[in-house]
């Protein structure tokens, strides 16, 4: 059949009409499903990126110790350390003595501590000697692992503090502050090695407190030394470290300090003991500790000096003359610069200073330090003794690089 011409058009235009609406209408179609999909990827993308803000959360929330799930109301973890390696080239004046020519890696220290909170605080030092720990067949080993320092200590006001644990007695100059960078000399110095006895630390509580007018004081109770006949109650063989320590005697210990004046420190000790053998040794009794030191630094000048002396009770201290224990040095420094210093240092000291022999010990020290860092220091000294006859003298240079950070 045919169709007028006006007709055909007419059809012609309702089927591309109808053509073109049903592209429409499929385009529509596939745009409504291309938005739908678009929703969902938005959608997965806000979930993601919730779960990503979650987790850098938490990871920043580890980093700086104040996750509650793994610290509980906590501030901050932190941790340091020291060391110093030594070279000792000492001739023996004695003769048939054997010389120390040797190389240590003396000490490697690590702290660890954290804030509780603003008032509560934890810290630590641990610490490995002689670079390591080797059992030997006769039983004796090359160094040691020490927990020199570990301890809780609470503020109890803006001038009032305490601490209960484990922690270094308040006494000497060294004793509390002994990092290689803060003194001269390559080795500590002898007198408050052997007399304080330098590093003491033992178990206890210590209150504290500060005066308006630069005065400190400081009260202690804690373990005590535990002296024998077999090594004449010499006072540095008594520290128990901790260990299992026998605390059948306690001992007290209290410290006067004065910082007034900028740049001096003035101070005291008194420490005393009923028993310093802890209850083995009839013959032996309590023991007393005096102990008093000066710091002066003004301008590139330094003094430090200090004065220690035990009193023992008991015939058998008396017996071998270990009844009194003395020591003193004078040490004047000079730094020439922030990078260099020179000091000289004049120690006398005796175990067994109220017997009849000679038992008394002196040294001279001079040596130079040289800071590349304020926390790193390389160190020279010449040592020169005086020992009593028969007893190992040694003479000769050390040198040591030490660090603190």
């Amino acid at each position: 059949m045919f169709l007028p011409r006006s007709m055909t058009a007419v059809f012609s235009v309702a089927l591309m009409s109808l053509s073109g609406a049903g592209v429409s209408f499929a385009a529509d179609a596939d745009n409504q499903k291309l938005q739908s999909e678009i929703e969902k990827l938005k959608n997965q993308n806000e979930q993601i990126t919730e779960r990503l803000d979650a987790v850098t959360t938490q990871l920043e929330q580890d980093a700086t110790g104040s996750s509650s799930s793994h610290h509980g109301p906590s501030k901050s973890s932190y941790f340091g350390g020291y060391g110093e390696l030594h070279y000792n080239n000492l001739q023996n004046q004695n003769p048939g003595g054997s010389d120390k020519k040797e190389f240590d890696f003396h000490r490697f220290v690590l702290f660890f501590g954290h804030d509780f909170t603003d008032s509560i605080r934890f810290f630590s030092e641990l610490e490995l000697e002689h670079a390591l720990v080797k059992d030997t067949d006769d039983g004796s080993n090359g160094g040691e692992v020490e927990l020199e320092q570990a301890y809780i200590e609470f503020d109890l006001s803006d001038t009032q503090s305490t601490k209960a644990g484990l922690f270094l007695i308040p006494v000497g100059i060294l004793n509390e502050t002994h990092e290689p960078n803060t003194f001269y000399g390559v080795e500590r110095n002898s007198v408050e090695k052997n007399i304080i006895p330098t590093t003491w630390w033992e178990a206890g509580a210590l209150y504290n407190q500060r005066f308006e007018n630069a005065l400190a004081f400081d009260v202690a109770v804690h373990s005590g030394l535990n002296t024998s006949s077999s090594s004449n109650y010499a006072v540095r063989s008594g520290r128990q470290k901790v260990s299992n320590a026998s605390a059948n005697d306690l001992a007290y210990t209290a410290r006067l300090k004065w910082t007034g004046i900028t740049g001096l420190e003035l101070a005291t000790t008194l420490q005393y003991q009923a028993d310093i053998t802890q209850g083995t040794d009839a013959t032996a009794g309590s023991a007393t500790l005096l102990e008093a030191h000066a710091v002066w630094q003004t301008g590139p000048f330094g003094l430090r000096a200090l004065y220690a002396t035990w009193d023992l009770d008991g015939t058998g201290p008396a017996s071998v003359g270990a009844d009194e224990q003395t020591g003193w040095y004078a040490e004047p420094s000079f730094r020439i610069n922030k990078q260099w210093g020179v000091f000289a240092r004049y120690s006398e000291w005796d175990n067994r200073a109220s017997d009849a022999t000679d038992s008394e010990t002196s040294q001279i020290d001079a040596g130079f330090n040289y800071w590349p860092h304020e926390h790193v220091v390389l160190k020279f000294d010449y040592q020169d003794q005086d020992t009593p006859a028969g007893t190992s003298e040694f003479d000769g240079f050390n040198l040591g690089v030490g660090y603190q950070f």
